[in-house]
C-alpha cells in the first residue's frame, strides 16, 4: 500500500516512524511550512518534517489545499491512504476523495469529547479522569468522521501537556500500527460518532495563561499543568512575569485573593478565590526555573505581597 503522512509537530512523530518500520510505502510527507522562530527569527522545521528529512522522504509543505492545483498534486502520488495526526488543516472534500481507503486521522482524546485543536490541554482544564486515542476517518466535519478504534488512558494527578502529549503520542503510534492492518484488510467497521457528549475546543492564545486569583484554586492548579510548557501560566511581580510551573490546591479560610501567604513548614501559598494555591516552583522573567523555597531566599518581599487579579 502506498501510504502519504500529514502531520506537524512532535506528537506525530513516533506514529511516521512506526509507518516508516512497517511494510507499507510512505511515498510523502505534508506539513506545515517553515515558521520564524527565536531571537533571531529564522526559520524552523516543523519535527515532522526532520525526520522525514532523515529517512529521504520526500517532503511538501503547503499551507492549503483550497488551492485545486494542491489536490491534483496530492492525487499524482496515488496513495491508497492518508494518515494525519495534528496536521493543522481541515482537509477538503476534494483531498478526503483522493484516496479509496480514505483519510484515517489520529485524534488525542476519546471522541466525540474534546473535538478541535487543542484536546490535550482542555481534558486537563476539564479535570477529566480519562483521556484517550480515537482513530478516525476524516469527514467534511470537524473530528465527527467514524470510529475506527479507540484507546482510554488514564489521566494522572502530575500531567501536564507536555508528558500527555508524549503518552498519547506513543499510544497512537501503537494502536495506528494495530488498526491500519485490519483497515487495510477491511476487517473493521467505522462506528458513527454519537453526538451526545460531543465538545469543542478551541485554540490557546498567549492571554489565556494570566491567572486570576478570583477563581479556585483546583482550577489554577490545572492550568499550571495545562498550559506547561505554552504559553505558561503566569502572574505579574514588580512588573515582570512570574510563572507558576509547579503548584498544588489546598483548602483554606476565604482571604484577599491575591495575598502571598506563609504556609506550614516553611512552605508558600496564594490565597484564591476558593481555597490556596501552595507554590512549588516558580520562575521569573529573566530568571531561570527554580524551586519555590529558592525563590523566597533571594526575594524574600515576596511573601505577604498582592499578585493582580
Amino acid at each position: 500500500m502506498r501510504i502519504v503522512f500529514m502531520g506537524a509537530p512532535q506528537f506525530a512523530v513516533p506514529a511516521l516512524e512506526r509507518l516508516i518500520s512497517g511494510e507499507h510505502t510512505v511515498v510523502a510527507i505534508y506539513t506545515q511550512p517553515d515558521k520564524p522562530a527565536g531571537r533571531g527569527r529564522m526559520p524552523s522545521f516543523p519535527p515532522i518534517k526532520r525526520v522525514a528529512l532523515e529517512y529521504g522522504l520526500e517532503v511538501r509543505q503547503v499551507e492549503s489545499f483550497a488551492k485545486a492545483d494542491a489536490a491534483a498534486s496530492l492525487a499524482d502520488l496515488s496513495p491508497d491512504v492518508i494518515v494525519v495526526a495534528a496536521f493543522g488543516q481541515i482537509l477538503p472534500p476534494r483531498v478526503l476523495a483522493v484516496p479509496p481507503f480514505g483519510c484515517i486521522n489520529l485524534h488525542p482524546s476519546l471522541l466525540p469529547r474534546h473535538r478541535g485543536p487543542t484536546p490535550i490541554p482542555s481534558s486537563i482544564l476539564a479535570g477529566d479522569e480519562w483521556t484517550g486515542v480515537s482513530i478516525m476517518l476524516l469527514d467534511e466535519g470537524v473530528d465527527s468522521g467514524p470510529i475506527l478504534e479507540q484507546r482510554r488512558v488514564l489521566i494522572a494527578p502530575q500531567d501536564t501537556t507536555d508528558s500527555l502529549t508524549d503518552k498519547l503520542a506513543q499510544i497512537s503510534a501503537q494502536l495506528l500500527e494495530e488498526t491500519l492492518p485490519r483497515w487495510l484488510s477491511r476487517s473493521l467497521t467505522p462506528q458513527p460518532q454519537p453526538e451526545e457528549g460531543a465538545t469543542y475546543t478551541r485554540l490557546i492564545s498567549k492571554g489565556d495563561g494570566n491567572i486570576d486569583w478570583q477563581i479556585p484554586a483546583v482550577h489554577i492548579e490545572r492550568m499550571v499543568r495545562a498550559y506547561y510548557p505554552w504559553p505558561g501560566c503566569y502572574t505579574t511581580w514588580r512588573g515582570k512575569m512570574l510563572k507558576i510551573v509547579l503548584a498544588a490546591p489546598i483548602t483554606g479560610e476565604r482571604g484577599e485573593s491575591g495575598r502571598v501567604l506563609t504556609l506550614p513548614r516553611g512552605e508558600v501559598g496564594v490565597q484564591c478565590g476558593e481555597g490556596i494555591l501552595r507554590l512549588q516552583g516558580l520562575q521569573l522573567e529573566g530568571k531561570r526555573e527554580m524551586a519555590a523555597d529558592e525563590f523566597l531566599r533571594g526575594q524574600r518581599d515576596f511573601v505577604g505581597s498582592l499578585l493582580p487579579c
